[in-house]
């Protein structure tokens, strides 16, 4: 008997490297065996889509903490304010400080706006990261939506030429490229130096399943051995390739949706939408456990 029998779910692949997981509910139902189930899945896909959980702040991080230790990303070097009680929860949408949508100029939304450029959670940190979860409180009517595509399958159909040139090659994560590439340059010398640029190697191997993936994250900022021109068309003709239709799955948000992925086997961007609309999204983010 599989483990999906065994908790009474299914799941139900909607594009290729996700699925939707019925019949749980994660706020009740999280023992050993539906934690073996979702891991066990999530290896196998790398996007899991849960509907209808409606998540409190606590049973998020509650959830999360089952699969590892929890990281608190960029907000670890910027010391920003959050509206929540828990640092390891993490905003992702337009809601201030004092919960009104908030204004275009505010420093922390123009932060979250690097959100969507394709990227992994933490690459730019020397910890490996494993999973990220998103939960939906407040969706917009347009737009918002979250893409992930799927690098294994990507590096599996590269070409012979970028296969050759990719392989063996190391980039260079700064935490900060994404935010400058929108105008966000505003951070003190204290805050870079808690997060120097990382080295990572181009192409690597899933540690569950001995796949290789290829990783051209925006979070990268140059690859050591090539010119920075060089370089950053390289990662530009990557990312082209890995994020073709083919290889993208693209999620609609209704609220309370809670949406987890593998951050070694996809890469993600959210997508635009009216910032004068509210758009309330939390996550979470686990650090690999050995």
């Amino acid at each position: 008997m599989g483990t999906a029998s065994q908790v009474n779910a299914s799941v139900a692949q909607a594009k290729g490297f996700a699925a939707e997981v019925s019949g749980v509910d994660l706020k009740r139902d999280l023992n050993q065996t539906t934690l073996r189930l979702i891991e066990d899945e999530l290896q196998r896909f790398g996007v899991l889509v849960f509907r209808k959980q409606g998540l409190s702040e606590a049973e998020q991080i509650r959830i999360a903490e089952a699969f590892g230790p929890l990281d608190g990303g960029l907000r670890k070097a910027t010391g920003a304010p959050s509206r929540f009680s828990h640092e390891a929860l993490i905003d992702i949408g337009n809601v201030a400080l004092d919960g009104e949508v908030s204004a275009k100029n505010d420093s922390r939304l123009l932060s979250r706006l690097a959100n969507q450029l394709w990227h992994s959670d933490s690459s730019f940190q020397n910890i490996p990261v494993a999973y990220s979860m998103l939960s939906a409180v407040v969706v917009p009517e347009h737009g918002g939506d979250t893409e992930w595509c799927d690098l294994r399958g990507a590096y599996e159909q590269l070409p012979e030429d970028l296969r050759q040139i990719a392989e063996g090659l190391v980039a260079v994560h700064s935490a900060f490229h994404s935010r400058r590439l929108l105008g966000d340059d505003q951070y003190t010398a204290d805050q870079l130096a808690k997060f120097p640029p990382v080295r990572r190697p181009l192409v690597y191997q899933h540690p569950f399943d001995g796949r290789k993936i290829v990783h051209p994250s925006v979070h990268i900022e140059s690859i050591d051995g090539m010119t920075v021109p060089e370089a950053r068309l390289l990662v530009a003709e990557l990312l082209e390739h890995v994020t073709q239709a083919a290889f993208v799955y693209r999620h609609q948000w209704q609220a309370g949706d809670y949406v987890m992925w593998d951050n070694r086997s996809t890469l993600h961007r959210g997508r635009r939408y009216d910032l004068q609309d509210r758009r309330d999204l939390r996550r979470t983010t686990t650090i690999e456990r050995h």
